[in-house]
């Protein structure tokens, strides 16, 4: 698969957006019974952001270049972006210079973080990185999620996981949303990072293991869900619902820490208390054999 183009990208998204729409959706009349295409028409959708259809084309067919910012809001307004959305749109219209294809930086977990992992011994926590990569994990987290140090450092990744992992795709009984979730926040990092090969890789190789997964990436969502519920079916504790949160680190766009809790006096607080009884070290921290932490990273260098 080639590296991701954004002019293309930045074609196939409006017309995304332009196939969800209707015209009562924005107040135009609709005097014709079937439509040929789904959605607005390019002249329809040009009209209401105030451009020529031949101008909104070119877009479209991605030979639009330096977009001005105005005409940008107008088209998010017409199509009635959402906030993320209409960030996402101007990450594909801005101007990249053209370079040379370099390797991105290893991804770096930093100490204070490895600690603040390690102490989070109540609750499941993980730190992601490029491409949603899993770079730092809690022991409760491997209890609940599944080992990730079991993993090759280029498995450890959400995506991956949920769209290859049978046992992964069982543990989310609401796999569908899940599986929306971790593309449309790939979408996102795509948007960011074009020339990412990694990604391209990543991508590429989804694309032709996983029908659902080519379907999903074709829709062109993005959205950026920092909190809510998940309902998981444990093999050893069975139904859990966690809440989650996840906290941009403000030093690194691109690491997100990741944790989850139970509602107090739960069934599902219980079952995390099972489960970090059943995970704990066996044996006090520096005895022969016993983890020297409970936490744990991914090699800096196995996760460029």
């Amino acid at each position: 698969m080639d590296q991701l183009d954004p002019r293309s990208e930045l074609g196939e998204f409006l017309r995304s957006r332009r196939a969800r729409l209707r015209p009562a959706d924005v107040g135009l009349p609709d005097h014709t019974r079937y439509r040929r295409v789904p959605g607005l028409r390019r002249e329809e959708l040009a009209h209401l952001a105030g451009v020529s259809v031949a101008y909104y084309t070119r877009l479209e067919q991605g030979h639009g270049q330096n977009v001005s910012a105005e005409v940008l809001d107008a088209l998010a307004r017409a199509l009635r972006l959402d906030g993320t959305e209409t960030a996402h749109l101007r990450q594909l219209a801005r101007p990249r210079p053209r370079r040379r294809r370099q390797a991105h930086r290893p991804q770096r977990v930093r100490p204070e973080l490895r600690t603040l992992l390690d102490a989070m011994d109540g609750v499941p926590a993980y730190l992601v990185g490029h491409r949603q990569d899993v770079i730092g994990w809690n022991r409760l987290a491997a209890a609940v999620f599944g080992d990730f140090g079991e993993l090759p450092a280029q498995e450890r990744n959400l995506v991956r996981m949920v769209f290859l992992d049978p046992a992964t795709a069982e543990l989310y009984a609401d796999w569908e949303c899940r599986a929306c979730e971790v593309v449309s926040s790939l979408r996102m990092y795509a948007g960011r990072n074009p020339d990412d090969e990694q990604l391209t890789a990543l991508v590429g190789e989804l694309s032709v293991k996983n029908e659902e997964f080519r379907r999903l990436w074709a829709a062109h969502t993005v959205a950026d869900k920092t909190h809510g519920v998940k309902r998981l079916r444990h093999p050893l504790v069975g139904t859990m619902e966690l809440s989650f949160e996840t906290l941009a680190l403000p030093d690194d766009c691109d690491q997100r820490l990741v944790v989850y809790h139970a509602a107090p006096g739960s069934p599902s607080q219980d079952a995390l208390r099972l489960l970090a009884s059943w995970s704990a070290p066996s044996a006090a921290p520096g005895a022969p054999g016993s983890p020297e932490s409970s936490a744990s990273t991914a090699p800096p260098a196995a996760t460029a």
